[in-house]
């Protein structure tokens, strides 16, 4: 999706504590996330304070400062700061790092503040990163106690239920990295040189017993295995020698060990390349502006008193983006019909041509921005809408083609109106001479560009307030005989006629490209929203099976250490994604006759030209994929 981005030259707060110690988001750095139209990676880093958070995002951002780093005992970091930076590798990608507050210091003490804090990295991000000290030890494990409490400060439904399956967690929460720093252990087990992955996994193997003991030491362990997948994990040597250590933003890549260097680039490569699109339901790509309004409705939860709500937030940001869609629509196809369009034109099929490449990059920019439109109602709208506006610029075009019509008439019919005023076809033979000059004033204007689609209309209109005129002038001329006369005043009406004839149908084909153009922008709709349907549908059944994939490994993983109660509970959820994969992939084409049916009914309201062809359209475009 190629579009707008911003490249800050530092972070910014994006959200921070107010005086009375809630959460609240910054207007400025939403004002920076809503200029941004591409799709954002969005990387957080979590972790105890003074553990050299910031250090990473800064090599994530390619630059030496830009995180405040600190060289105390003090966390510099509070609340979460931004970084909007191009991706070095997604093309048309920002890429988005949080820096967040230090959780556990000793100086704030604020542990509920330290739960919302890591709660929100969780909701925000496509990758979680957490970084630690020293080992992935018990110890270090019990001090991410922040993982055990997350259903307590996120709920996937707004009616969900105690001990909801970890699936439906699984299937929103980001990918996680864990990254030891001050690594100095060798990483084999047994004798066995084992990877930074394997080490990882290797510390969060369960323990059989059902002691309160064992039961504490599984906790944390379970929670990430069932919230968090896929899972990695990178090992650091200290970078430097202590005087060094404090002059780390001053420091290059010469200044420190050559082992550290590696192991950070190896990082930075492993998140360019491997750390996902943010996504919502259905696998909906996340903007700047979505991820924005996505951290205002859960900061808004938060402050209220209450706990996010994923599915809630889904869809007041529906809500949002949807209308948001409609007016980016709309003002995209105003402005290329602004652009491209000189008036008058000269048919309306010219008019109409414009009119159809702009509406259907109008409706595909609907289309990419809107979600969770339920029964269409947005896009309805949108039609609504854009045939509003259609009509507005034929009226114009209208408007414009008379008044130039009118302005030549005025020009080439000149020098007949000066013979009128000064008598000149008021003799005998005058008759004769007015209808040759009427006729050749009438084939110059005929031949005349410019005069858009009522020239034969205004035409009709002009010469019709000259028949009488031309009346006075035949019953003029004496050198016309009375049966001269006759013959001459029903030609004149065979004239009128035909030009009466000529105006209507000029109208006929200028009514019959208005409804052909109702017709197409009917079927342009169907056809872009069974497109955003076939793709929903696919994402959803890419979910479920990504989220069906780690459930299967983690029950894999718990038979082979002998945890077979719980593979066996693990089993339900199985089963069930299983299910719900499977009437993903069973739908027939009623179901998107349905959807069809529902614009069909309701376009036809306000596009009375159109000719639904719902059920057939459903079962031919179902079958290029089903």
């Amino acid at each position: 999706m190629a579009g707008q981005t911003v490249s800050m030259k530092e972070p910014v707060c994006l959200i921070e504590n107010d005086n009375d110690g809630k959460l609240r988001v910054v207007r400025s750095a939403l004002g920076i996330l809503d200029q941004i139209d591409q799709h954002v990676v969005v990387v957080s880093v979590v972790g105890l304070y003074r553990t050299g958070k910031s250090y990473l995002m800064n090599k994530l951002a390619g630059e030496r400062k830009g995180f405040a780093l600190g060289a105390t005992i003090q966390s510099k970091t509070k609340g979460i700061w931004m970084w909007c930076v191009p991706h070095p590798e997604k093309r048309d990608h920002t890429l988005v790092l949080l820096d967040t507050e230090g959780l556990g210091d000793v100086e704030k003490g604020d542990e509920k503040n330290d739960n919302w804090i890591f709660s929100l990295a969780v909701l925000l991000s496509s990758t979680l990163v957490y970084n630690s000290m020293g080992t992935i030890d018990n110890n270090a494990l019990e001090k991410l106690h922040y993982v055990t409490e997350l259903t307590e400060h996120i709920k996937v439904k707004s009616n969900q239920r105690d001990g909801e399956e970890s699936s439906e967690y699984l299937r929103y929460f980001p990918s996680f990295v864990w990254t030891v720093r001050d690594f100095t252990l060798t990483l084999e087990v047994d004798g066995r040189p084992i990877t930074a992955n394997e080490y990882l996994e290797n510390a969060l193997k369960l323990r059989t017993g059902h002691s309160n003991k064992d039961q504490a030491y599984n906790l944390p362990r379970s929670c990430l295995r069932n919230y968090f997948s896929p899972r990695w994990c990178f090992v650091f040597e200290r970078p430097a020698s202590g005087d060094k250590m404090r002059r780390m933003e001053e420091l290059t890549d010469a200044d420190l060990e050559p082992a550290f260097v590696e192991q950070a680039k190896e990082f930075c490569d492993h998140v360019f390349n491997e750390a996902k699109t943010k996504t919502l339901k259905q696998g909906l790509k996340v903007t700047g502006r979505l991820l924005g309004n996505l951290a205002e409705t859960y900061v808004s939860a938060i402050r209220s008193g209450q706990i996010p709500c994923l599915d809630n937030a889904v869809l007041a940001l529906a809500q949002i983006e949807n209308s948001g869609a409609i007016e980016r629509a709309r003002g995209h196809y105003q402005k290329g019909m602004a652009d491209w369009v000189a008036y008058p034109t000269e048919t309306q099929e010219e008019l109409s041509e414009v009119h159809a490449v702009m509406e259907k990059e109008a409706v595909a920019i609907f289309i990419n921005n809107s979600f969770k439109d339920e029964d269409q109602k947005y896009q309805l709208e949108l039609m609504k809408v854009l045939q509003e506006e259609y009509e507005k610029i034929c009226e114009r075009n209208y408007k414009e083609s008379q008044k130039a019509c009118e302005s030549k008439i005025q020009c080439i019919f000149a020098p007949l109106e000066e013979k009128i005023r000064d008598g000149s076809y008021m003799t005998p033979g005058g008759y004769k001479e007015y209808c040759n000059d009427l006729k050749l004033a009438t084939s110059e204007y005929r031949s005349e560009g410019g005069r858009g689609v009522k020239a034969e209309e205004v035409l009709k209109e002009y010469l019709g307030r000259k028949a009488s005129i031309g009346e006075a002038i035949l019953s003029a001329d004496q050198s016309l005989t009375e049966a001269e006369q006759r013959a001459e005043a029903e030609q004149a009406k065979r004239e009128a006629s035909e030009r009466e004839n000529r105006a209507m149908e000029e109208q006929l084909v200028v009514q019959e490209r208005l409804r052909a153009d109702q017709q197409r922008t009917y079927e342009e709709n169907v056809n872009q929203l069974m497109e955003r349907m076939e793709r929903d549908s696919r994402n959803a059944i890419a979910e479920h099976d990504r989220v069906l994939q780690a459930r299967l490994k983690e029950q894999n993983d718990l038979l082979r250490q002998g945890f077979d109660d719980r593979a066996h509970q693990m089993q339900r959820e199985i089963d069930a994604l299983k299910g719900a994969k499977a009437q993903e992939e069973e739908k027939n084409p009623s179901f998107m006759s349905t959807a069809l049916d529902t614009v069909g009914t309701a376009a036809a309201l306000f596009l009375p030209g159109i000719i639904p062809k719902v059920g057939g359209m459903a079962v031919k475009w179902l079958s290029k994929w089903f």
